[in-house]
């Protein structure tokens, strides 16, 4: 390549690195293996003939997707040997991620869980349809089917998600609102307060890694919970604060035991009480909260 023609490439591939890694991002849950996949794609990228590309993003996505479906089976093989429960790895976002809807929803915690039943194409097809607005027909060339099966596969995620996900999600106020109670709870050890803002049916997932303590299966039920965290606290030996940030988009709490961060706590609010609990304390899913990493749709 000329160095113009690599100049060219360059300046294509930044323009749209923050779509490629999000795209990368909701394909698999960690930001990790998302940036593995942009050092893939560029070195793809640079290769490529430009004078023969009609649609510079189209065809960057498309590699991208690859490279992400291709980084899945890795990813399965991590998590088959996980110990716990593995969540998607928070990011610490921006004012205007949550002030677009659509980028806000496709990447909250609640949604990156629900995509984890998804099969690896089924996922690809849903995020790159419905959080991207790809055509068909070129969803079938990133992910190497016909427009015709790549529709019927997009029908069954769209089912899949839909049967699993809240139908009326919370405002950020109301998540904000959620969490003040629970940050209070945390803070003061009131028993009641965590009472009244938990759901009857909620559900704790939480994330250690085999590093940090956590509990290794789902926890239902108001009571189960409360006791749950009521017993952490207890147990903490240390001064447990939580402050407000946002992850994903979405309001949350970082916790802290003595000022050293212990994890991040994502919830699913609805009707004013805390449905879904999401708590990541594994230290090697944590390293991207303390800068704003940007997202995009376009």
């Amino acid at each position: 390549m000329t160095d113009e023609s690599v100049v060219e490439a360059t300046d294509a591939f930044v323009a749209h690195r923050n779509l490629l890694f999000t795209v990368a991002y909701e394909i698999l849950g960690s930001a990790t293996d998302a940036e593995d996949v942009l050092q893939e794609t560029w070195l793809r990228w640079v290769d490529v003939d430009l004078t023969e590309v009609r649609d510079r993003r189209a065809y960057l996505v498309r590699i991208a997707t690859r490279q992400a479906l291709n980084r899945v089976r890795t990813l399965q093989r991590r998590k088959e040997d996980y110990v716990g429960q593995w969540l998607p790895e928070p990011l610490l976002t921006s004012p205007d991620v949550a002030e677009d809807v659509l980028l806000a929803e496709s990447v909250s915690m609640a949604l990156m869980v629900v995509l984890e039943a998804l099969s690896p194409t089924e996922r690809a097809v849903f995020v790159l349809h419905e959080s991207f607005g790809f055509p068909y027909d070129e969803i079938a060339d990133a992910v190497e089917k016909s427009p015709e099966a790549v529709r019927q596969i997009a029908h069954r995620a769209r089912g899949h998600v839909r049967a699993r996900r809240p139908r009326r999600p919370a405002s950020p106020a109301e998540t904000r609102t959620a969490l003040e109670a629970f940050k209070v709870s945390v803070e003061t050890g009131d028993v009641q307060t965590l009472m009244d803002v938990l759901a009857p049916d909620v559900v704790v997932l939480a994330d250690g890694g085999g590093i940090k303590q956590a509990v290794p299966n789902p926890v239902r039920g108001a009571d189960k919970v409360a006791r749950l965290f009521v017993g952490g606290m207890r147990k903490a030996g240390g001064t447990l604060a939580a402050q407000h940030t946002a992850v994903n988009g979405h309001p949350a709490l970082l916790v802290t035991l003595d000022g050293e961060l212990d994890g991040i706590f994502v919830a699913q609010v609805l009707d004013g009480q805390i449905a879904g609990i999401y708590y990541v304390r594994n230290p090697h899913k944590l390293s991207r909260i303390d800068a704003e990493i940007p997202l995009a749709r376009r």
